[in-house]
């Protein structure tokens, strides 16, 4: 099936601008992604200064052994930057939201903008990447909030790079390579193999826990 997150051919003087049938249901997914994520990251930097205002305080996604931001926002991974994380969720994500909404409104987006995104959600991606990394291989807990973050990531990175392929933003051979048709094409199978494999990683590495559960 044809996404309907990517244009279907090279880019116009239209497409280019960000307007037009096929950029709506890439917007909604920004204005819904970038709020959610917001919410998600809003929660957690709370709940970090709550934390550091009482070191016994107990995160309410501080779940089980497993499920446990409080033992997340210990860590040194926790501020990358010499700062809580969320912090840069609480900036990005209003971002996303309002470029989405101005989408909705029917703005025209200059080819910079596009390419400005462009590098943000692959910076968030690759931030993303190493968090699950951290959180799996290194701490050995999970975040449930961190994790809403991680699912409004991947699938906004994968669309607004699809989005830019096919628009042309990002060169004519990549507007007209096959491999990129049929990488949006099937859209919705490659999400799913991400998700799978994020999953699979997930059980893998607790599988210990899991079964004293089940």
């Amino acid at each position: 099936m044809t996404s309907a997150l990517a244009p279907t051919g090279p880019a116009s003087a239209d497409v280019d601008a960000g307007v037009g049938p096929d950029v709506r249901p890439l917007a909604w997914l920004l204005l819904l992604g970038g709020v959610t994520g917001l919410l998600a990251a809003a929660t957690l930097l709370v709940e970090k200064i709550a934390l550091i205002a009482d070191p016994a305080y107990v995160p309410s996604c501080s779940i089980n052994p497993v499920l446990s931001c409080g033992s997340i926002m210990s860590t040194p991974q926790a501020e990358l930057f010499g700062f809580p994380n969320p912090i840069i969720g609480v900036a990005a994500f209003p971002v996303l939201a309002a470029t989405g909404a101005a989408l909705l409104a029917g703005a025209r987006l200059a080819r910079w903008y596009w390419l400005g995104l462009q590098v943000g959600v692959v910076l968030g991606l690759a931030l993303v990447g190493w968090l699950v990394f951290q959180s799996l291989y290194r701490i050995g807990a999970l975040c449930p909030y961190c994790m809403v973050v991680w699912a409004v990531v991947v699938p906004v990175a994968f669309y607004v790079t699809s989005f830019n392929l096919r628009a042309g933003l990002l060169g004519g051979a990549a507007a007209r390579s096959r491999a990129v048709r049929m990488v949006a094409e099937s859209h919705v199978l490659v999400l799913a193999v991400v998700l799978v494999l994020v999953l699979a990683l997930v059980l893998h590495r607790f599988w210990s826990y899991w079964v004293t559960v089940l």
